[in-house]
């Protein structure tokens, strides 16, 4: 038996080396790209304090003294930079922040950076890492990190010229402003579009208070993992129903888990305007630096997320521009990010042009090639261009908020909140009230129901929506002028200046501007009777007199709502109607207020919520900022 099994065994290793087989997939494989038209190189630079951050590259074939374009992301650099898998440069950025013309028309070469703690970096995130100082005690920040960033590209890429723009949309506008902040010598221009700026006063987190709830998914997804791996789930085909079953913002993210998220709990921690915001607001820092580069800032007049940093930043910085030649401003009729694709429309309202494509051809490249590369001609580039809705031209502004050309004089006029719904500028001559329930339990949504999760096609074009629908709610007062004998031009932030009383001892207010289309329209049918909202903002009645320290309203007693609008340019055309919608919830995008004072709004418990009567009382108005015809 023995020498049997022995005789066997060299069989049955010849056996098993007989079934073993090479796998097919090589140990490494190289990509042939001698097709491409252009070369990626990915890279970790190093920071100060040793944390190596992410970089994309991408060099167009070819390019020599190429300048380098920047963007520094929360948003995955390797994904941003592989939109399509191409051996086309155009292919490859196509998609948001990237402008690929500028790379394959332009020859810039484009540079796309992971931020310490996100995707591919190393480091802590930390969501709009604050400047360091009392909120951030390491010697990093984004500003150090785009320094350290500009001074590796500068030199260490041979077919550069050494020149750095840095230019980003959204956050990434938000890390755009922040290298404004001693900037490198090689950063030679900065582009933050739709910047997050101050997400308190009015960007992506608060809007004078009120809480953007449905936010919390984003929340969820960008700041729960470093690459985004856990994501919310859907529950409910209407959002309004999720939000309003859950009851508070701190009681719909508790049940998801996100107490777990360090900024879930900062947003339960500051529910006020506390230095928390006012430290980490880019305006504020902006104020106190020296102005050293050069800086376009683009806002989008329908901007969904973030229409309040831009222009505060640009507030901040014009004054120091004393040869008007360092700070420029770029309004057009967009909606967040919009200047990326094609823009002849917003929803139902056409500009009769590709305005994205005029701001990127004839202002976004002419500005950067004059500053970025060797030898370029000075750009013809107004100090402000804005697009005049209504009229749908590009206007060239020498400054903002005036409006119009050098020598014509604006006018603030108040339009009355009137009697009988009316509106119009001239006071009435005798007082008028009106009033409203607003019930907790039946909040005003904010678009048309089933209202779709952020990310859906309702979100990017809300900012227009017929309001129609809304106006023919109980809840919501509505005051409308006569139609128009002429037109009306204004521009600027319209000033709200409530005075109004409420049962209750808080409310929000939400305070619309609408442009009333005539009833027949017939070179556009659809928008016969059209309610387009121009600008419209929210308050939270406890912030009425101070953002920093609330207090509750006193009862049955008339007190001040005195707030800014978002900016517009705009012209209500001969036979339309001005409308100005009154409210008191815009749900499920805020969180609804429970009408009785509380602590914190975000841990309201369900016998909070409680009716109120609101009363508007009589020299209620919005003050216009009105411009001459021509």
């Amino acid at each position: 038996m023995l020498l049997c099994s022995l005789a066997l065994l060299p069989l049955s290793l010849s056996a098993r080396q007989a079934t073993r087989l090479d796998s097919d997939i090589p140990k490494t494989f190289t990509q042939v790209r001698d097709s491409f038209d252009y070369e990626r190189r990915e890279v970790a630079i190093r920071m100060r304090d040793g944390v190596k951050l992410h970089t994309v590259i991408l060099i167009p074939k070819g390019a020599q003294r190429a300048p380098m374009l920047l963007t520094r992301t929360p948003y995955n650099a390797n994904g941003m930079t592989a939109r399509s898998n191409s051996n086309q440069l155009e292919s490859t950025l196509k998609g948001y922040d990237n402008f690929p013309e500028l790379s394959t028309e332009g020859g810039y070469i484009r540079v796309v950076q992971d931020v310490r703690g996100k995707y591919g970096s190393e480091g802590d995130y930390v969501v709009n890492r604050p400047l360091r100082g009392p909120l951030n005690p390491t010697r990093v920040d984004h500003a150090t990190d785009t320094w350290d960033t500009v001074e590796w590209l500068s030199k260490n890429v041979p077919e550069s010229n050494g020149n750095v723009g840095i230019l980003g949309i959204s956050y990434n506008g938000f890390t755009a402003a922040m290298a404004l902040i001693d900037p490198h010598p090689k950063l030679k221009v900065a582009v933050p579009m739709n910047p997050m700026g101050d997400s308190w006063r009015g960007d992506d987190w608060f809007h004078n208070g009120a809480f953007r709830q449905m936010m919390l998914p984003f929340i969820y997804n960008q700041v729960g993992t470093q690459a985004n791996k856990q994501l919310w789930w859907s529950s409910h085909q209407d959002q309004y129903d999720l939000y309003l079953e859950a009851g508070s913002a701190g009681a719909l993210g508790k049940a998801r888990g996100m107490e777990q998220i360090g900024f879930f709990r900062s947003l339960l921690k500051h529910p006020a305007y506390d230095s928390f915001w006012q430290e980490q607001a880019v305006d504020r820092l902006l104020a106190k630096r020296p102005l050293s580069i050069p800086v376009m800032l683009v806002h989008s007049q329908w901007d969904q997320e973030d229409i309040y940093g831009d222009i505060a930043m640009y507030e901040a910085l014009e004054p120091k521009d004393v040869d008007n030649d360092k700070v420029f401003l770029v309004i057009g009729p967009w909606n967040h990010g919009g200047q990326q694709g094609k823009a002849s429309a917003l929803g139902a309202i056409e500009f009769g042009t590709d305005t994205a494509r005029t701001f990127r051809r004839e202002i976004l490249r002419p500005f950067l090639d004059q500053y970025l590369k060797d030898d370029a001609p000075k750009a013809d580039i107004a100090p402000v261009t804005a697009f005049r809705t209504g009229d749908n031209q590009w206007d060239r502004l020498p400054a903002w908020p005036a409006g119009c050309a050098s020598g014509c004089s604006v006018q603030a006029r108040p339009l009355y909140l009137q009697a009988n719904a009316g509106l119009g500028f001239q006071a009435a001559a005798t007082a008028s009230e009106a009033e409203y329930i607003s019930d907790p339990a039946k909040p005003v949504p904010f678009t048309s129901r089933p209202v779709q999760a952020i990310g859906g096609n309702q979100w990017p074009k809300w900012l227009v929506d017929d309001q129609r629908e809304a106006g023919s709610r109980t809840d919501v007062l509505t005051f409308v002028s006569e139609p128009l004998a002429e037109p009306l031009q204004i521009s600027g932030a319209p000033q709200v200046a409530l005075t109004l009383s409420t049962t209750g001892s808080d409310g929000d207010f939400v305070v619309k501007l609408i442009d009333v289309h005539p009833a027949l329209v017939p070179e556009q049918p659809e928008m016969g009777g059209y309610q387009m909202m121009l600008s419209a903002d929210i308050l939270r009645g406890r912030y009425r007199e101070s953002f920093e320290h609330p207090s509750p309203i006193p009862s049955n007693t008339p007190v001040a709502i005195r707030y800014a609008l978002p900016h517009v340019h705009h012209t209500f055309q001969r036979g339309h109607r001005v409308m100005v919608q009154v409210q008191s919830s815009w749900f499920p995008l805020y969180d609804r207020n429970p009408q009785t004072y509380v602590d914190n709004i975000a841990r309201a418990q369900p016998g909070d919520y409680r009716k109120a009567t609101q009363r508007i009382h009589a020299g209620s108005h919005i003050e216009l900022t009105v411009l001459p015809q021509p």
